[in-house]
């Protein structure tokens, strides 16, 4: 069964995501803290994170920050704040996604879903975009209306691939070097912008299918126009 940890302060917003998740099949886990939802982060198995952003002793950036340091299970924050900084800085912190309240509960329960779906896709070794598949288990890039089987550079399928599991959501440089050259790579982030431009002259007759988008300030995204 699908575990997710529900951690705000407020017992009835806790009430309320559990009723709907519960209705959906998961199994929730409700923490009324960061400091407490993060110690039975690191000792029990949950699939994902919903989380608000102003807790007593932890709050929900701290909590955030720590969670993505820790791995790549799926984030959405649950918060009273709407302003864009405070949507731009959950982001950079790492959530997968943002919803402010007053909020639908129908949609939190989409959204949700859409997350696991998301993170189902990215622990698996084979992604496809339309007529395009990548397997990264050989590193072959498969074309379906072709026929054809073709390889690119490797950091450009990685890159490629990372952005690929994820389907809509955003990655700072900062953040695609570190999963890509790794933490050492003391190089210019720019290089992101390079593999970026060259992976969409590859690809340019698919942006119908997809294409990589950028978000100016904040670094780029996969969009998918068919799947």
């Amino acid at each position: 069964m699908t575990v997710v940890m529900v951690v705000d302060d407020e017992a009835h917003i806790r009430e309320l995501v559990r009723l709907y998740l519960e209705d959906e099949g998961m199994d929730i886990v409700e923490m009324a803290n960061g400091e407490d939802a993060w110690q039975y982060y690191r000792s029990h198995t949950v699939d994902l994170v919903v989380l608000d952003v102003m807790m007593p002793r932890m709050d929900g950036w701290e909590l955030c920050r720590r969670l993505r340091e820790a791995g790549d299970k799926p984030i959405l924050m649950i918060t009273a704040k709407g302003e864009p900084m405070d949507r731009i800085k959950g982001f950079r912190l790492g959530t997968d996604d943002y919803l402010v309240k007053p909020f639908e509960p129908l949609e939190l329960v989409m959204r949700v879903k859409a997350l696991l779906k998301r993170y189902r896709i990215s622990i698996s070794q084979v992604v496809k975009l339309g007529s395009v598949t990548l397997d990264k288990t050989s590193y072959h890039i498969r074309f379906k209306d072709t026929g054809q089987t073709d390889t690119i550079p490797m950091k450009e399928f990685e890159l490629f691939f990372q952005l690929a599991s994820h389907p809509g959501k955003l990655f700072t440089r900062d953040a695609l070097i570190q999963q890509i050259w790794g933490y050492e790579y003391d190089g210019d982030t720019r290089t992101v912008d390079t593999h970026v431009k060259r992976l969409r002259e590859r690809f340019q007759s698919y942006e119908h299918e997809f294409r990589i988008v950028t978000l100016r300030g904040l670094g780029y995204r996969l969009e998918v126009y068919r799947d």
